[in-house]
């Protein structure tokens, strides 16, 4: 469940950003940052990882497992080739079907985090801190955390968009409607899943071992 989880996860944030309607929220941030540091997208993910890593380890190293090391190591890399692939396979995509992988890849994308999540192994350094704040500290609920710090997010990429010197479309292609959506609906629907599919799934494969 944790590496299918994370590989998913990066495949769904590449699809989303072939989209060019707007990415998930720490995609956002990352991509908004690759337009002033001049690397890859996998190694400049990977150093961001391992900034928020630190605030983890003083929080709540418990957060941090084998989950943790797969996300930072192999995420950044699989959403960067994946939308190298789908430039290839749909040079020319149109609108609808801009629309449609978009609407699959948010799907995706909170279907492997609570699968992701659930597998209790450890969890990507940005997704853990909304954990250690309604978890660990008992402050407010997972949802609307999540949610604030989404915001948050966006509103950093929009502001590193803008210092690159980005255009308006190239930042709607980057922070768009996808994002919002994101932003709004990523803290629930992984909740949703979590409930309907993830924990009912792993409980029911323990049993039967047991």
């Amino acid at each position: 469940m944790c590496l299918s989880g994370g590989v998913v996860c990066g495949i769904a944030a590449g699809m989303m950003l072939r989209a060019c309607l707007g990415v998930d929220v720490f995609t956002a941030f990352v991509t908004g940052l690759n337009r002033l540091v001049p690397l890859s997208y996998g190694t400049l993910y990977l150093i961001v990882c391992l900034l928020i890593l630190v605030f983890v380890l003083i929080a709540d190293w418990h957060k941090i497992g084998i989950g943790t090391l797969l996300n930072m190591l192999l995420v950044g890399y699989i959403v960067d080739g994946t939308q190298r692939i789908l430039y290839l396979w749909f040079p020319d995509l149109g609108i609808a079907g801009r629309i449609v992988l978009l609407i699959l890849g948010i799907l995706i994308l909170c279907f492997s985090l609570s699968v992701y999540f659930t597998a209790d192994l450890g969890v990507p350094p940005y997704d853990a801190i909304a954990l250690i704040i309604t978890g660990t500290w008992q402050k407010g609920q997972f949802r609307v955390v999540r949610v604030v710090g989404d915001v948050s997010c966006v509103v950093a990429a929009v502001i590193l968009l803008l210092l690159s010197g980005a255009g308006l479309v190239e930042i709607l292609s980057v922070v768009g409607i996808g994002t919002i959506v994101a932003a709004c609906f990523l803290g629930p629907l992984i909740d949703w899943f979590n409930r309907k599919f993830s924990e009912p799934f792993l409980h029911g494969t323990l049993q039967k071992r047991s």
